[in-house]
């Protein structure tokens, strides 16, 4: 049983699998310097744990375990659209190409919000 209810579930493990892949492509655009390698890791890896941990979360037996788990994507998002906003500011890439892929985590993270507080006024 899932305990996602403020959307699809599909849609929304299709939302981060489409997060992951442009976060991935975003990271292979970027420059060749150690700074650049430094921040598109932690931004590989925030960008991909959203959809895993997303996952996992729709396997919860409990609301409880769903709501632990749900959290933990809902960090892995803020800290991808922090790794973003690094990426920004060091000027390692446009800031145009950031905007639409922050705009998705940050819609991502609306719904995680929602489905975490669905979760919590069933308890």
């Amino acid at each position: 049983m899932s305990y996602v209810t403020s959307m699809d579930a599909d849609e929304f493990k299709n939302r981060t699998k489409t997060f992951a892949i442009r976060v991935i492509r975003l990271v292979e655009a970027l420059p060749k310097n150690q700074t650049a390698k430094v921040i598109g890791n932690q931004l590989l890896r925030c960008g991909t744990s959203v959809g895993a941990n997303y996952r996992a979360s729709c396997r919860a037996k409990s609301p409880a375990d769903f709501i632990a788990k749900m959290a933990i994507v809902e960090e892995e998002c803020d800290e991808s659209i922090y790794w973003m906003e690094l990426i920004a500011d060091a000027g390692l890439m446009n800031e145009k190409r950031l905007t639409d892929l922050k705009n998705e985590a940050n819609e991502i993270l609306s719904m995680v919000v929602a489905s975490i507080k669905t979760a919590r006024s069933r308890k």
